[in-house]
């Protein structure tokens, strides 16, 4: 059952990589490149290239990315090059194909609107191939690389070789381009942020109350949720109750406030959005013990 569950595990990961890495290529084939847009990455290193000396966008791609592959792999170590062998072999296959398609190129006029759509739909892409454990390949090796070699943190090099790469297409895109490819970023890193924390971001409820037990009963019988009650003391009156901290999804959200303030209508509660949550009942099946008493 194990290697079974472990398996699919695999597949999912594979069909995820695959599915990102061709979202992203036609998210550049259907509104980068038709819309001249410019961004970062390789794919702002191929604009450069083919501006530069004429080679063509996915000529350079298929290039690049197998080269930084086997600098990853000498960097970096095996595991690292079995999660990013696909993506960089990958993603120039499917973009290749792409650019053959007659009518690939969104029929739109509207930059803006290209910028949207072709960042939310990078944004996506780098998502699902990151929560798939793997990388994208390209541009995203030499920032672990460095972090790897010389301890700089990848935030820090993915945004000095973006703008260095933005800059170097000054060189032949006019200033409302440049402005439209600093768009295209925030928009794509916006998006990359939310798909990685989709499905992990719960919420986090502190209640203060004096019937803070038959609270603790209904969060475990009514919502199967754990709690934990913490040491506290009102600052105006100086009672001394403890606190209940628990955890919940949006949708339970509701139907929580909604008993605690059924059973205590003063009872004061602080509502927390959390970016991740790791353990039993979340990342880890749910286990029912007999409650030990004292």
């Amino acid at each position: 059952m194990e290697k079974r569950d472990n398996w699919r595990k695999q597949a999912g990961d594979l069909t995820a990589i695959l599915l990102g890495n061709a979202l992203y290529a036609l998210a550049v084939a259907a509104f980068v490149l038709p819309n001249g847009l410019i961004t970062g990455g390789s794919t702002g290193l191929a604009l450069v290239a083919r501006h530069l000396w004429g080679v063509p966008v996915e000529g350079f791609v298929a290039v690049f990315n197998p080269a930084m592959f086997l600098l990853g792999l000498w960097a970096l170590g095996g595991r690292f090059a079995l999660t990013t062998l696909v993506s960089s072999f990958w993603y120039p296959v499917v973009f290749g194909l792409l650019q053959r398609v007659p009518g690939i190129a969104f029929p739109t006029e509207d930059k803006l609107l290209a910028v949207v759509f072709a960042g939310g739909m990078i944004g996506v892409s780098i998502g699902v191939v990151i929560r798939a454990g793997a990388s994208t390949g390209g541009m995203d090796i030499p920032p672990l690389v460095l972090q790897r070699k010389a301890g700089i943190p990848v935030s820090v090099s993915i945004y000095a070789f973006d703008f260095a790469i933005l800059l170097g297409q000054m060189a032949f895109a006019r200033r409302e381009e440049v402005l439209y490819g600093i768009l295209l970023v925030l928009v794509y890193t916006l998006v990359l942020d939310k798909v990685l924390l989709m499905g992990s971001s719960r919420t986090q409820v502190k209640v203060v109350s004096a019937r803070y037990e038959e609270i603790r009963q209904l969060i475990l019988r009514e919502l199967d949720r754990g709690c934990t009650l913490m040491e506290a003391e009102t600052g105006f009156c100086g009672n001394r109750w403890p606190m209940v901290l628990t955890v919940v999804s949006g949708r339970e959200l509701p139907r929580l406030t909604r008993i605690i303030q059924e059973l205590d209508p003063d009872a004061f509660l602080v509502v927390s959005r959390v970016t991740e949550v790791r353990g039993r009942g979340f990342t880890l099946g749910k286990v029912y013990r007999q409650r030990e008493e004292e």
